[in-house]
């Protein structure tokens, strides 16, 4: 029986595996690279995160894709009511082929998201999972919060206000979240546009003066449309880290309602 702890680049991924090892010494910690669309300072995260916890991360790849680009043209699909395919090709699917019937799996979602590990459980039922951040009563601001007190920096997508580490262009993504990749990486918003006209696919959606739901090409989307909500001011956030009074008893709150007093210690 193995422990499989799934790291995404993300802050509650890097927590879940610091804990995971603490809990686990032999444990696997092990990201699939969607290969080449990720924030290039995603390497440097994985290394800081290395450090930290003091184990390797094994990075596993797709043999049959490229990139998320390679998984759009020739499965003619981006994303839909199943979800985005570059998730099914380049992660699930990696995952699957890496995993073992009896494994336990350790994934990063935090006691704010109970409604994505329901969902998480209910679609992948055949898993034996162990939620730790969960468990453990570990928010995402706890996260970010832990991260900064072990002095690794958070990576450059969080910097630049996005919500989630994911690759650069997220096929998920909406209206907001395309506007501002509009003006931060334009190239990667030209090149998704050019690409939903190739499939005649649309990525966002909107509403018609009729009320009925339709497809918004990126080039016709409005670029006051939708809105992205920026990310917590990471330098002086919710525990207010530059003040070192705030910062102990904060910790101390930390510990109180999470009991992970093992976890700060070696902080």
């Amino acid at each position: 029986m193995r422990h499989l702890v799934w790291f995404s680049c993300g802050a509650a991924s890097a927590v879940a595996a610091k804990l995971a090892v603490g809990k686990y010494p032999d444990c696997e910690v092990l990201y699939c690279d969607t290969l080449k669309y990720e924030h290039e300072d995603n390497a440097r995260f994985l290394r800081d995160v290395e450090r930290w916890i003091k184990k390797d991360i094994r990075i596993l790849r797709s043999e049959k894709y490229q990139d998320i680009y390679d998984v759009f043209d020739r499965t003619g699909y981006l994303v839909g009511v199943a979800g985005a395919r570059c998730t099914v090709d380049l992660k699930k699917n990696v995952r699957k082929a890496y995993q073992c019937e009896d494994d336990i799996h350790i994934f990063g979602l935090t006691v704010d998201e109970g409604i994505r590990i329901e969902r998480f459980e209910s679609q992948n039922s055949e898993l034996e999972t162990e939620w730790l951040l969960q468990r453990n009563n570990v928010t995402k601001a706890d996260c970010y919060q832990i991260l900064q007190e072990a002095k690794v920096e958070l990576p450059m997508m969080y910097k630049l206000g996005y919500n989630n580490n994911n690759c650069i262009g997220c096929v998920k993504g909406q209206a907001g979240y395309w506007n501002k990749i509009r003006i931060d990486f334009p190239d990667t918003f030209t090149k998704m546009a050019t690409q939903e006209r190739k499939m005649n696919v649309a990525i966002n959606k909107s509403y018609a003066g009729d009320g009925k739901r339709k497809r918004v090409f990126l080039d016709e989307l409005d670029p006051n449309a939708g809105r992205n909500v920026p990310f917590p001011d990471i330098e002086c956030g919710v525990m207010c880290v530059n003040d070192p009074a705030n910062r102990v008893e904060a910790m101390e709150q930390l510990v109180m309602r999470t009991g992970l007093e093992s976890i700060i210690e070696n902080i």
